[in-house]
């Protein structure tokens, strides 16, 4: 079997885990927009393609995959999930599977103004989210929300032009700002589709924060949910947490699958208090916060390796042991 991750980047990790499934029965080939990426170390092959919104992208990838035999592909990256979404059918033409949930799905995880509104709409807690200033300082005057307030780009990940306003002079310049901010990032490509209304503003959790790797098949079938207690957070990403037991979150884990159905993994931020279990975001990828679950014990690569050999998934390699606290290491990775 070989496999292509797109939008490698500083996955390493993945790639390992990857390399450790297939061994020497397969190949793990790596992409990304630029040479200096550390994961490129790790791969059997690597190859450096066009931007993901260029023009060639897609071509790119078909021509590559069909040069080498690729059978499936599993990005890494929000805005190349958005992209290769489109072109599931495509790909599978050529005989490649790609390891993505459908484009309404996509679109829901990655819009966070979508992704409020489906919460909402499905019942969860989630923080009252706006898209304009006039509309949050409203319910701020009716005391039903207070300061102080997040703002964040709408198509936002990684933490990028993330604000805290203590007051309305704050509110203001940092709408204003982010707007800014946005256009000088690759957050541009999607905020395209919404010009006008690119940033979001919501009120600030209180409470433990918690991640969650919600996994289903590649029928988008539930298969478990794993619960991370975050201790420390470093650019948006956990840096410390330990995998947990809490009935509550794993519900909620449940109910969103048979929602959503989305292939793979779901990351999901959570605010939980005790009482109540509020949703923040999704991302339907492998997110930051998996290989905690890794180092207790599930092994995702492993599943999805069967999966698309038509094999069946072992319990075990969905099975968690509890209370496993890691932390993620820095290290150097010599590129030439």
């Amino acid at each position: 079997m070989k496999i292509l991750l797109t939008s490698v980047g500083r996955r390493s990790y993945l790639v390992k885990y990857f390399k450790n499934v297939l061994g020497e029965k397969g190949e793990i080939h790596v992409a990304n927009s630029t040479s200096m990426s550390p994961a490129f170390t790790y791969a059997d092959y690597s190859v450096v393609t066009p931007l993901i919104y260029d023009k060639e992208y897609i071509n790119f990838l078909k021509l590559y995959c069909v040069k080498n035999e690729i059978n499936a592909i599993i990005s890494l990256f929000d805005i190349d999930l958005f992209v290769l979404a489109r072109h599931k059918q495509d790909f599978l033409d050529l005989g490649v599977k790609i390891i993505v949930s459908e484009p309404q799905v996509i679109e829901i995880c990655n819009d966070k103004w979508k992704t409020y509104n489906f919460l909402k709409k499905s019942g969860f807690y989630t923080p009252k989210t706006f898209l304009k200033v006039e509309e949050s300082l409203d319910y701020i005057d009716k005391k039903i929300i207070q300061y102080p307030l997040i703002l964040k780009p709408r198509w936002g990940m990684g933490s990028i032009a993330i604000y805290e306003a203590e007051n309305e002079n704050e509110l203001r310049l940092f709408y204003e700002k982010i707007g800014r901010q946005i256009k000088g990032t690759y957050l541009k490509y999607e905020s395209n589709y919404t010009i006008g209304n690119n940033v979001i503003i919501q009120e600030k959790l209180n409470g433990q924060e918690y991640g969650m790797d919600v996994i289903n098949n590649l029928e988008g079938i539930y298969q478990t949910s794993i619960v991370k207690k975050k201790f420390t957070m470093r650019a948006g990403e956990t840096d410390c947490a330990m995998v947990v037991r809490e009935d509550n979150l794993e519900k909620c884990g449940e109910k969103l699958s048979k929602l959503l159905r989305h292939i793979g993994n779901l990351d999901v931020d959570i605010f939980y208090d005790g009482k109540k279990v509020y949703i923040l975001e999704m991302n339907a990828r492998f997110g930051g916060g998996y290989p905690f679950s890794h180092a207790a014990g599930i092994d995702l690569p492993r599943a999805i390796v069967a999966w698309l050999d038509d094999r069946k998934c072992k319990k075990e390699w969905l099975s968690v042991e509890k209370h496993v606290i890691a932390h993620k290491d820095i290290q150097i990775t010599k590129l030439l």
